[in-house]
Parts: C-alpha cells; sequence; structure tokens
C-alpha cells in the first residue's frame, strides 16, 4: 500500500453534484498503482480513486482527494486533514484500535515475486533478502514467517523501490498484494525476467477481512454512510465497471467477512 510529497489537493467536481453540496475528504497514498497513482498532469489515477467518486456520486457530495504519505496516513487522519481513508488499507486489529473502518471494498492475497528460474521450494528464504511496503500487512506477515526462518526482510516507503532492489539484485524476492505485483511490475517490461512464485496468502490473522475505509473513532455516521454507498455502487453495476477497467478479474473476493481477531500486528 508509499511516499507523496506534501500535502497537496485535487477538488474532483462531479458533474451531476451541484457545486454547494457537502465535501467528502479521502485521504490517499499516489505511490500504489493500479490503485492509486499520480498521472503525468498531476491528477490523481488509479482503482481507490475511482471508488472514491462513485461513493461520493452515491452519497451526493463532492470529493477531495488529499493526497498523504502512507504512514502518515492514520496520524492525519485523527489531526482532521481528511475524513476518511481510501487507500488500499487492510482492516487489521492494530489499526481497529486506532480507527474505525467500512466493510472491506476488495479481498486480495499476497505473494511474493522472484526472479524467474530461481529458488521456489519451501523453506528455501533462509537467510535471503524479501522487501515488503514499511508499515505494511506484508511487512507482519513477512517478518513473522520468514523472518523467523532468518530471512532478512527490508522495508520500503514505496513499493517501487523494492521492485528496483529486486532488479537490481539487491533483494531475493518482494512480498506484495497480488494485484500490486502484477499490474505495477510483473506486466511491464521491467518485470519481464521475473514471477509470482510459491502459495498466495490471506491469513485473517494478518490480512484481515480485506481492505476497508478508514474513518476517526467513533464516526459511525459516517461509517454507515459509506456502507450504504459501498452497498449501492455494488448492486447498480458501478463497482463492476470500475473492476473491469483494471482487472480481469474478482477483486471483491466473496468469502464472508470474518471477525477480526488476531495477534498483535501492525496495507
Amino acid at each position: 500500500m508509499r511516499r507523496f510529497s506534501g500535502l497537496l489537493a485535487w477538488l474532483w467536481l462531479l458533474p451531476t453534484i451541484a457545486y454547494g453540496a457537502p465535501v467528502l475528504r479521502f485521504g490517499v497514498d499516489l505511490n500504489y498503482p493500479p490503485f492509486s497513482w499520480q498521472d503525468k498532469q498531476g491528477q490523481a489515477q488509479g482503482f481507490d480513486i475511482d471508488i472514491a467518486y462513485a461513493l461520493c456520486q452515491a452519497l451526493e457530495v463532492r470529493c477531495l482527494i488529499v493526497p498523504q504519505d502512507w504512514d502518515g496516513l492514520i496520524p492525519a487522519l485523527k489531526a482532521g486533514k481528511f475524513d476518511a481513508i481510501l487507500s488500499s488499507m487492510q482492516i487489521t486489529p492494530e489499526r481497529m484500535r486506532q480507527v474505525d473502518f467500512s466493510d472491506k471494498y476488495y479481498n486480495m492475497p499476497s505473494r511474493l515475486i522472484s526472479r524467474k528460474h530461481g529458488q521456489t521450494e519451501a523453506g528455501t528464504w533462509r537467510a535471503k533478502r524479501i522487501g515488503v511496503l514499511e508499515s505494511s500487512t506484508q511487512e507482519n506477515f513477512a517478518r513473522a514467517r520468514w523472518g523467523k526462518q532468518q530471512a532478512r526482510i527490508i522495508s520500503y516507503s514505496e513499493i517501487s523501490d523494492a521492485f528496483l532492489a529486486l532488479q537490481q539484485g539487491k533483494l531475493d524476492a518482494v512480498f506484495v498484494d497480488s494485484a500490486v505485483g502484477e499490474q505495477a511490475f510483473l506486466s511491464t517490461q521491467d518485470g519481464r525476467d521475473f514471477a509470482f512464485t510459491g502459495d498466495s496468502f490471506s491469513d485473517p490473522a494478518y490480512f484481515g477481512p480485506g481492505a476497508g475505509i478508514a474513518v476517526k473513532k467513533g464516526n459511525h455516521a459516517l461509517r454507515l454512510k459509506l456502507n450504504q454507498a459501498l452497498q449501492k455502487i455494488r448492486q447498480n453495476g458501478r463497482y463492476h465497471k470500475i473492476q473491469n477497467k483494471y482487472f480481469g478479474f474478482d477483486i471483491y473476493g466473496d468469502r464472508p467477512q470474518a471477525k477480526v481477531i488476531a495477534p498483535e500486528t501492525t496495507h
């Protein structure tokens, strides 16, 4: 789920919403394609951004996208810099102690990416270097699973830096959300010599039921409105259209949302 300099903001006015309508401010880290990124014109793009627009339209409010570094998202929400976080944030026990979450809006497993024809058998990651996104659920899982096997877990503030380090031979693998790994790396020229390796991982003890929209602790009114809007865009087909724009598969995940009870952990 990542660094963006400053707290610049773009106001996206949906044409069907009156200018005087209330504004809903979403904090987003714009360094996580295909979920969120900044294009050459400086505009926010991605699955998360389109979902934000769709929710605002369903709620008949205007959308304000507020870029924010990943590790500063929750502190900025608490400080009132925006109303909600829509940035591929996994619903985990530790985060639930700090913020409240909407229902999930997608649920994807995570996987390792390594060089093709490398070591892929279970147990081969001993003393290997595995890159992860800093302060992510993938980092927590990697430290618990492979760190205890004496793998070296190296965190990066932007996942693109981990992919670059993998290309340069500074890492043996990167552990990442599978959709991000596929879209942002494996499907590009830079990723042509690499592939997913081993199993998919979606243990609820670490990854929760999926990614949700975070609001301030106790803001039940906004949480309920977001849940209603999510249900609406799922029912009217808007969610499906956005999904098909970025992915050739179901990203929502039809597994039931299990109650999140897990050991202490820290996208």
